[in-house]
């Protein structure tokens, strides 16, 4: 070793050694022109990267919220179509419930089922024992309709074209 330092020859030897590993050295054994190079491309990189997780993140959490918001209003509307369903079968039962008061007399029952029930009657005919209702219900900027009858299942149903869910014994 004694004769490396007297030539001369190991600094050069080890100023080679220090660039052929550059990659893999710490910093801090870097000469000082090498140190502040390496410093100033990581420091471009770093700089150039920070807050993107941030970024990602907060992209993420909007899709997330958009997705959520879509399934909640598609089960809103789903609610709201089984509402006026229910409200249209009760207000078409009422009214055929009340046939023998006339058509009027009918409709106004049903108006009322339909009021309590939260919805509004859009359409009422009376003809014979059997009623056509339409009823609607919102809640928000979200409206359903919904169409039923109601009436016996014996001859004027026949007459309309409907079978009979029953038979004679």
């Amino acid at each position: 070793m004694s004769t490396f330092l007297e030539s001369g020859r190991l600094p050069s030897l080890l100023a080679w050694a220090r660039r052929s590993r550059r990659t893999s050295t710490p910093n801090h054994r870097l000469p000082r022109a090498d140190r502040s190079a390496r410093s100033a491309r990581s420091a471009r990189s770093a700089r150039s990267d920070r807050g993107s997780a941030t970024v990602w993140a907060v992209g993420a959490i909007a899709a997330l919220c958009a997705v959520f918001g879509a399934v909640l209003a598609l089960g809103q509307a789903v609610v709201i179509r089984h509402q006026a369903a229910a409200t249209a079968d009760l207000a078409a039962l009422a009214a055929a419930d009340h046939w023998m008061k006339g058509s009027e007399g009918a409709c106004a029952t049903a108006e009322r089922v339909a009021r309590a029930q939260g919805g509004r009657l859009v359409r009422c005919e009376v003809e014979g024992e059997i009623s056509d209702v339409t009823a609607a219900s919102a809640i928000g900027p979200l409206t359903a309709e919904s169409r039923a009858r109601a009436g016996p299942p014996g001859p004027a149903a026949l007459a309309s074209g409907q079978e009979a869910r029953w038979s004679a014994s």
